[in-house]
């Protein structure tokens, strides 16, 4: 991460966490301590520790959003806060759906607390989002783009879900999937930040639509690094061969048409776990089918239109700069 990303996530950081631990601390005993410990502000005994909230990318674009449309970043701390709340329910809801016993390298929620536990505080945070923004500045016209892109979110969060269940699943089904589950918090945020920060209707759509496209350009590099990234960088193992994901790498291989391809096809096929030869024979094949081509190039083209769709309204300069930076970071991580 280049200095001046680290500079960027740091300053949202300061400005959106106080709140955000403030919220957290206002839910139901039971149900904070688990949020807590998901934040990483407890152990699992209650006790306080310092393991990091992560690094809270949808609220720095949040604030980003307020501050590129000339507003007060300050304004928007209530939007940066629910996006954020909204976006750990949907990390306590994919542990439990993927099967992941461990988040930024200590036990998930659900290993920890139980299942039935970590779903119900996962669905306290999103209305605890709901319950913040209600409180804040035009609550009339920023509850429904939340409200939205939760639904987005579920839609998408469904498809993921049944993915694995079908034999065939398209390209455009997969990047609508990926479009719901990732790009519409993204977008949400966005556009949030930029009608808190007292933007015009043509800036809060552009800099939504801009979320959208870094959505799917950060999912494309999420399922590029659930293959082949480094599983102690990540904080988890890399499960996505194990669980045969039917990631947008793993589908676009499997629509190649290629010997690689149909070969892949059979091993996603198979009803039992692959051992661990088989999932370096599937990460083989699927970029031999050119999935991982595919999927780097299209991130790349999703970040250029990003970039683009910046332009378009008309940011401050030093916000799109501090935009620009944290969009080619998203592109172009390694964790």
């Amino acid at each position: 991460m280049s200095p001046g990303v680290e500079q960027v996530l740091a300053e949202s950081r300061v400005a959106a966490l106080p709140a955000l631990r403030a919220a957290v601390e206002s839910m139901p005993y039971a149900l904070r301590r688990i949020a807590c410990y998901h934040f990483g502000w407890l152990d699992a005994f209650g006790s306080p520790i310092q393991a990091g909230s992560g690094k809270m990318v949808r609220s720095a674009l949040t604030l980003l959003s307020a501050r590129a449309v000339g507003g007060d970043p300050a304004t928007a701390v209530p939007a940066a806060v629910a996006v954020e709340l909204v976006h750990n329910f949907s990390l306590l809801h994919d542990d439990i759906m993927d099967g992941d016993r461990t988040r930024r390298h200590r036990g998930s929620a659900w290993s920890v607390f139980g299942v039935l536990a970590a779903l119900l505080a996962g669905d306290a945070l999103w209305a605890l989002a709901l319950r913040v923004l209600a409180g804040a500045p035009h609550a009339d016209r920023s509850l429904p783009i939340l409200t939205e892109a939760l639904w987005w979110l579920m839609d998408g969060q469904s498809a993921d879900a049944d993915f694995p269940h079908r034999t065939e699943v398209t390209v455009a089904e997969c990047e609508a999937m990926a479009a719901g589950k990732t790009g519409s918090i993204m977008g949400c945020a966005c556009a949030l930040g930029a009608l808190l920060g007292g933007g015009s209707a043509r800036q809060i759509a552009a800099l939504r639509e801009m979320g959208e496209q870094l959505g799917l350009a950060f999912q494309l590099v999420d399922d590029l690094l659930g293959i082949w990234g480094d599983p102690e960088a990540m904080g988890k193992p890399g499960g996505d061969l194990v669980n045969r994901k039917k990631s947008l790498p793993v589908v676009a291989a499997l629509n190649s048409g290629t010997p690689a391809g149909n070969e892949l096809a059979a091993f996603y096929r198979a009803e039992r776990e692959l051992t661990e030869l088989e999932q370096v024979r599937a990460a083989e094949l699927i970029q031999s089918a050119g999935g991982r081509d595919w999927a780097q190039t299209e991130a790349e083209r999703r970040l250029a239109r990003a970039v683009v769709l910046l332009a378009h309204a008309d940011p401050q300069p030093v916000a799109a700069e501090a935009l620009s930076l944290l969009a080619a970071h998203l592109t172009h991580r390694d964790r």
